[in-house]
């Protein structure tokens, strides 16, 4: 549906899991609701998560972030990875020229 596809993932001890679907979509229908710049989100499956082309994927980040943590589905000491479904799994996304547009 959107040009941009994501892996949203957490690290703890050097392993990464995929962020559950539940998870996801617990932070698309809150966003959906309360913060319009995450309207164009769109949870697939476990840990995959299509995005339109203007929302800004730092903030994206922060905001899952901050909502897994608050909801204690991230583990104490997990970091949250959010990529472009195609980009190395050590590269961290942030909002570059490179990425797709629709």
């Amino acid at each position: 549906m959107f040009a941009r596809k994501l892996r949203v993932e957490y690290e703890q001890g050097g392993v990464r899991q995929a962020c559950l679907l539940k998870w996801l979509d617990s932070f698309s229908m809150r966003n959906f609701t309360n913060a319009s710049v995450f309207d164009d989100t769109l949870p697939v499956a476990d840990g995959r998560m299509e995005i339109g082309a203007h929302v800004p994927l730092e903030e994206l980040k922060a905001a899952m972030e901050d909502w897994f943590r608050r909801k204690s589905y991230l583990p104490a000491g997990a970091v949250l990875r959010v990529e472009e479904a195609g980009a190395p799994a050590a590269s961290v996304m942030s909002d570059s020229p490179h990425q797709q547009r629709v």
